[in-house]
């Protein structure tokens, strides 16, 4: 299990080559994101103090893309697309399964800690709805039988 003082090391790794006015926010953020988990508030107040910013700056940018998430969530996000071309298929219907299979709400994560289940609007596979993305794969026409399956490959039972 992650400790604070690894979230503090990791930064301090992150941010040892960070020059303010030459190193760019978003890919650092994402960086941070990556290797972290999400960016909390302490890694807003390293990475501004880094680059010269302001708090308010980087937390800015952090809750504008949802992706960099400032609290950590499940092992695995789950992604729903709610948007129309998926409504026209099933999305409603594939959320509703979703949420009873993995005995959560859309927006929150399961009580082992090993998905989060979120809606979103468009993952850009319109032509193939419902999506669903989880972790950085896209899978399309997602039944709920198709779900239960991607559920179980990440090494539970949906």
């Amino acid at each position: 299990m992650r400790t604070a003082d690894d979230e503090v090391d990791t930064l301090r790794d992150l941010l040892s080559g960070a020059e303010a006015g030459s190193t760019p926010l978003l890919p650092l953020l994402q960086a941070v994101k990556q290797r972290v988990g999400h960016v909390s508030p302490g890694a807003i107040r390293m990475v501004a103090q880094a680059l010269n910013l302001s708090r308010a700056e980087v937390h800015g940018v952090v809750s504008f893309y949802g992706d960099l998430r400032e609290a950590p969530v499940g092992r695995h996000v789950v992604q729903v697309c709610m948007a129309e071309a998926c409504q026209s298929v099933g999305c409603r219907a594939l959320m509703r399964h979703a949420a009873q299979a993995l005995g959560v709400s859309a927006g929150t994560t399961t009580s082992d800690g090993r998905v989060h289940l979120e809606a979103v609007y468009c993952l850009g596979n319109c032509a193939l709805g419902p999506a669903v993305r989880i972790g950085d794969r896209v899978h399309g026409a997602v039944t709920p039988a198709r779900f239960d399956a991607l559920i179980a490959q990440l090494g539970g039972t949906a």
